[in-house]
This record gives structure tokens, sequence and C-alpha cells, in this order.
């Protein structure tokens, strides 16, 4: 039926029956985007090592997946009934590229206040050994993941500036469906890229030493690394720390690392509705939990309660067997270091 304009000589069936076809190829594509983004978040949100204790960050992966699976569930009933009317709004294949720039300038605009939370929850908190918050603690982690969102969306829809984006954007580019991606993700990745870089030529001999002496080893039926590395007793504690911290960091998310140095070198434009994801936000985790451990080192208790956090990473082998108490290392012939 949406054929047959184009069979006659008129221009305008043409231009028409093109256009129509643009908008179902970009709609599909959009839906098989989301329906891949979705299954990332929540085989990310399933695969994990161990269970993580109560944190905003969990909190708010949480809320990404179910945004997610909401929008995918949207564009995928529009798409399917292709134009109907729904509490007097009348929705057609149009809609399904309007949500998703809605999801994109959204998603752009609430970096900045997740990571801030997210690195002042884990200064407070990184030091405590309760295994659970309390109950105003999750209304608290609820509470702000709902400001946040609702305030992202209030600033996409009402805010002047962004509002006038939104329309440029549908009326001078040339794409169907443009898309924006997110300032706010690309200098936050910038600066973790820099601040790793830093590091790592910070303690290069120490990392470098530490990773010649590795053993790889097994133990009860998984592989562990093992470093055999006694650090010098003169080197400063948060030195020595700190070359760990970024083995257990770098170990677990060297892929990750790798690809987004990649992204930012080649100047990759990525939609910012596929930018915030889980698996981003479990490395935002990582990095941010590594940064806060080793500013409260001297805070941080040895047990077992107090690991829970990161289900990724083993943090816990980064700080044996230092003693937290004096700024020293423990009196022990070796070192061990588990990379999970």
């Amino acid at each position: 039926m949406a054929a047959r304009p184009c069979e006659n000589g008129s221009g305008s069936g043409q231009y028409h029956c093109t256009h129509t076809s643009q908008r179902l190829e970009i709609s599909y594509m959009l839906v098989l985007i989301m329906l891949g983004k979705v299954f990332l978040d929540f085989f990310m949100l399933q695969m994990r090592a161990r269970p993580a204790k109560v944190s905003f960050m969990g909190y708010f992966c949480v809320s990404v997946a179910l945004l997610d699976f909401t929008l995918l569930l949207s564009m995928c009933f529009i798409f399917c009934f292709e134009d109907f009317a729904l509490w007097g709004v009348r929705f057609t294949e149009y809609h399904i590229c309007l949500f998703t720039q809605i999801a994109s300038l959204t998603y752009g605009i609430v970096p900045y206040p997740v990571y801030l939370v997210a690195a002042l929850d884990y200064y407070t908190t990184v030091s405590q050994t309760s295994q659970f918050p309390t109950r105003g603690r999750k209304l608290l982690y609820a509470f702000a993941v709902v400001v946040i969102w609702i305030s992202g969306l209030f600033c996409t829809l009402q805010v002047p500036a962004v509002s006038e984006e939104l329309q440029m954007q549908n009326s001078v580019s040339p794409s169907p469906c443009p898309l924006s991606g997110s300032q706010q993700s690309s200098s936050v990745s910038w600066a973790m890229v820099l601040l790793l870089v830093t590091a790592l030529l910070a303690c290069w001999k120490e990392v470098t030493t530490m990773l010649l002496s590795a053993r790889l080893l097994s133990f009860s039926s998984q592989p562990v690394l093992m470093f055999p590395y006694v650090p010098n007793n003169n080197t400063c504690f948060k030195w020595q720390l700190l070359s760990r911290l970024l083995l257990c960091f770098l170990g677990t998310w060297a892929p990750l690392v790798v690809l987004q140095v990649a992204v930012l070198l080649l100047g990759v434009q990525i939609p910012a509705y596929v930018e915030m994801n889980v698996p981003w936000l479990c490395f935002i985790n990582s990095f941010l939990l590594a940064a806060a451990y080793w500013c409260r080192c001297n805070d941080v208790e040895l047990t077992e309660e107090g690991w829970c956090t990161d289900p990724f990473v083993s943090w816990k082998f980064c700080f044996m067997p230092f003693n937290n108490e004096s700024t020293k290392p423990a009196d022990k012939p070796g070192t061990v270091i588990v990379i999970c």
C-alpha cells in the first residue's frame, strides 16, 4: 500500500515514499539499538560476581535499566501499531525519534550530578563496615535518583536553551533523526584517562616490578594472580596503595579503558542515550571507589563486610598485608594481590 505512490511519476509522491521509508528504517534501527542496550544493561546487572552493598550508584544503575526498558517498550508499541491515538494524542513513527531525542538530551544532562553524588556517597561511607545501610539512607538514595531524573527531564523540556536545541536539530539537521552526544560524559572520559595516565607515570616503576613478579596460580578452582613482590619500607604507604589500586582496576576494566581511549582519540560521537548505560556506570563506580579508597586509606577497616560495594573488583587485596593504623607495610615475607 505504501509503495504505490512511488509508481507514478509525481515528484511529491516519490518524496513522500522516500521520506516514509527513511523514517521506518530509522525507527527500526533505533528499536534494535535500544533492544541491544537493554539486553546489555540487564546482563551486566545479572553477571555481577558477588552481591553488592547498597549504594547510590547501584540505585542509579537499576533506574537506567528500567528507564531503558520503558523506552524500548514504548518504541516497540509505536513501531508495531504505527499510527494510533492514546489519551487524545496521536502517535506515529515520528514519536520514536522524538522520544529518543528527549532521552539523549536528558541522559546528556545527568552525568555531572550523578558522579558528584556517587563520589560524595563513597567518600562518606567507604570506611563504614555495616553490610547494609539504614532505611533512611536507602530512601535518600531513591529520592536522589528520582530528583536527578525529574530535574534532567525538566531541563530538557522546559529550559529554553535545551528546547531550542531540540527544535533546531529537527529543522536544520539533514539527518531524519538527529541525536546529540553528551559533553559531560566526554569531559569525564578525558578527566579519567588523564588521571589514569598521571597515576601510571607517578608509580610506573613499582607497577612494572609488580607485573614482572606476577605468577598465575589456581586457588579453589579459580585462577588468581600472585605478586610475590615486597615493597620498599621507605616507600610511602599511599604510593604503594596507588600501584595496587591501578593493577586491580586495570586488571578488570582494561578493555573498557582501551575502548575509551580509542573513542576519544578518534573523536567518535556516541549518542547520549547509548553512552549512558549500566556497563559504563559500573566502570565509573569502580573508578570512584578506587579514588575514595586512596583518599581515605587510613580509615578503611579490613573486614569482609566492607568490601561488597563493588561487585566486579576485589579491592581488599589492595590493602593486604598493610596495617592501616600505621602507615607502614606489615612485616610479612610476601605480598599477594588477587585480581578477580
